[in-house]
């Protein structure tokens, strides 16, 4: 079965419970790059409206290091002191945006594959130590794919950023005459630029990266027809074992139809094909059908009636209707109590019996 599995062509969809546990394994289609590009994108938003401020700080809180680094007699604890300061403030100036990368990051990777936690993904696997395996993937069709992806990745972003440079070229030569602070916003507004085409770029790349990595995905989660039916039988259960429980259950549903017809008050025939055995309890709410069938079965159900003395009556527009619109064991419907009725009346007079029992 194996060998006929490896010769099929994997032309199925893979089927939901497939790609459960392939997520369960840590396997869902996934881009590195969008949360690379979030980063990205998030960094350039907080330089935009934060970055002057965040500089600012970080220069005063430069100037006030070195001011007191001339005042205060430098040992062990004036060091640690003044380090710890130093971190803190530091930290506190760009908490906002370690922050923001942080949840940039975490939130590209829960819109790809949502929330999901497992361990299977970095649970340690011997096989991964094989080194002949370990060459067999570094020198796979995949990485083969993965490096011209490098490549081509590079020479784009490269290309867009040399275009950038090679426009701004012509306003290097008049910084001669610029101040160093003009200098250096000049470099801030290019760099930015350059980041800011950068990552649209980066962008576009990032989403054409997804929806190859989506069509692999689901590529490597195709299946086999008979891996399919293999998964139909293991979800739903063999159709021959099915096919053999409800005929089964049919056999016994049958005995205890047959069991109940000794009980009836008339059998109501067709009257070759058809048979209806009808029951009336006084107590009840209306006469109800305890067996019905055509056939073989109507045959079956007259003998029976014959040798416990049950009346046959045959009336063919009722025995049809009694057979296609009531179900065993279900009280006749209203628009023919009468018909029943006339025909139970009529069986209760040849037995000179009261059916009401009084």
């Amino acid at each position: 079965m194996a060998e006929n599995d490896k010769d099929q062509e994997r032309t199925e969809q893979a089927t939901p419970k497939r790609k459960e546990e392939a997520r369960r394994k840590g396997q869902t289609a996934k881009s590195r790059e969008i949360p690379s590009v979030a980063v990205l994108g998030i960094s350039l938003i907080l330089l935009y409206f934060y970055g002057s401020g965040m500089t600012e700080q970080l220069m005063d809180l430069m100037v006030s290091a070195f001011r007191l680094s001339g005042d205060t007699l430098v040992d062990r604890g004036n060091f640690i002191r003044i380090l710890t300061d130093f971190a803190f403030r530091s930290f506190s100036i760009m908490f906002l945006f370690f922050v923001s990368v942080l949840a940039a990051g975490i939130l590209a990777n829960v819109v790809q594959v949502g929330f999901m936690i497992t361990t299977e993904a970095v649970a340690p696997k011997f096989s991964k130590l094989d080194p002949i395996k370990g060459l067999g993937r570094l020198f796979s069709l995949q990485a083969l794919v993965e490096f011209l992806k490098s490549l081509l990745k590079l020479g784009i972003v490269g290309t867009a950023a040399w275009l950038m440079v090679h426009r701004e070229l012509g306003g290097i030569f008049p910084l001669v005459r610029q101040s160093t602070g003009q200098i250096l916003v000049y470099i801030a507004g290019v760099s930015f630029r350059i980041m800011l085409v950068t990552t649209l770029v980066l962008v576009l790349l990032a989403l054409l990266d997804y929806m190859y990595q989506r069509w692999e995905y689901e590529k490597s989660l195709r299946m086999t027809r008979q891996e399919v039916k293999e998964e139909f039988k293991q979800t739903e259960g063999d159709p021959l074992i099915k096919s053999r429980i409800r005929r089964l259950q049919r056999e016994i549903a049958r005995r205890r139809m047959m069991a109940a017809v000794p009980k009836a008050d008339v059998i109501i025939t067709n009257p070759d094909h058809l048979a209806v055995a009808i029951r009336y309890d006084p107590r009840g709410f209306a006469p109800v059908v305890i067996a019905k069938g055509a056939g073989f079965i109507a045959e079956k159900i007259k003998d029976l009636g014959r040798r416990h003395g049950i009346p046959l009556v045959e009336n063919k527009p009722v025995a049809q209707l009694l057979y296609k619109t009531v179900n065993v064991n279900q009280y006749i419907p209203e628009n023919l109590y009468r018909a029943v009725a006339e025909i139970l009346a009529y069986v209760y007079s040849l037995k000179q019996r009261n059916p009401f029992g009084v």
